[in-house]
């Protein structure tokens, strides 16, 4: 058995403004508090737009709720000239936990090559951050390397290079699955986390080997405990379903759903 805690994270994109981010939070935090969650078994956090973040983290240190608060997208850069970026430290300065890098919409539309990602990790462990570093192939990758071939080499691109390691999260979301309601059978998510750990052990050693493994790609509560039943995969990176406080209460509750 893993002692690795289950993170079940909600990824909002380009939805929801202050006021509606405020009411998510709060409704959400109600349902879970409702049946008796315990956040120590099962880590909850969410990802709202930048403009969201402050009043996201006011209200969680106002109410003390326990849900982690994480941030869609991290500049390389410390400071300078780069209007409209978000620097680490900004997203320290707002008790930010986690931030995504590498996520497939920002290598798609914004060329975000493995370089930069790497760079991005760089930037939140220099801000005392955790990168949930997103990896997966498209549907022609699919075809043309294997399930596994291309999240393997973008950990391991992520990952070198840098002195040391601190503490990351992988996320595997196959590409082909994001937002086409078309998902990953357990077992194909189970089996490229098994090739990611194994590659994390292989050239990075045990610690990078324990860091925990997401599976996302249109995931909902009705799928979510036939992929956490592996223990392989130690969470779920959560897109569209987060924007509803009954379905994401459903997902982080998991557990109520797995049938031993």
């Amino acid at each position: 058995m893993t002692n690795r805690i289950p993170l079940i994270a909600g990824n909002w994109k380009m939805n929801l403004d202050h006021l509606q981010a405020i009411a998510l939070v709060q409704k959400l935090s109600w349902t879970l508090n409702d049946a008796d969650h315990d956040f120590g078994e099962v880590e909850v956090a969410v990802f709202p737009p930048f403009t969201a973040l402050r009043s996201t983290q006011t209200l969680i240190d106002a109410e003390k709720f326990e849900i982690k608060l994480g941030a869609q997208d991290i500049s390389q850069h410390a400071s300078g000239a780069y209007t409209g970026e978000i620097s680490g430290q900004m997203l320290s300065k707002l008790n930010v936990e986690y931030v995504l890098v590498g996520h497939s919409e920002r290598r798609t539309y914004h060329a975000e090559n493995d370089s930069v990602v790497q760079q991005k990790v760089a930037a939140a462990w220099a801000n005392n951050l955790v990168p949930i570093i997103c990896v997966g192939e498209t549907l022609e990758e699919l075809e043309s390397q294997g399930q596994s071939a291309v999240p393997i080499i973008q950990t391991i691109n992520a990952l070198s290079g840098h002195k040391e390691l601190g503490k990351f999260v992988i996320a595997y979301e196959p590409v082909w699955a994001i937002g086409t309601g078309k998902v990953a059978t357990a077992q194909e998510a189970s089996d490229v986390a098994t090739a990611i750990r194994q590659a994390l052990q292989a050239n990075f050693g045990d610690n990078a080997a324990n860091s925990r493994i997401l599976y996302g790609g249109s995931v909902k509560a009705n799928n979510v405990a036939g992929f956490l039943q592996s223990e392989q995969v130690d969470g779920v990176l959560v897109g569209g379903a987060s924007l509803d406080a009954e379905e994401f209460s459903g997902i982080s509750r998991f557990k109520k759903h797995i049938v031993l």
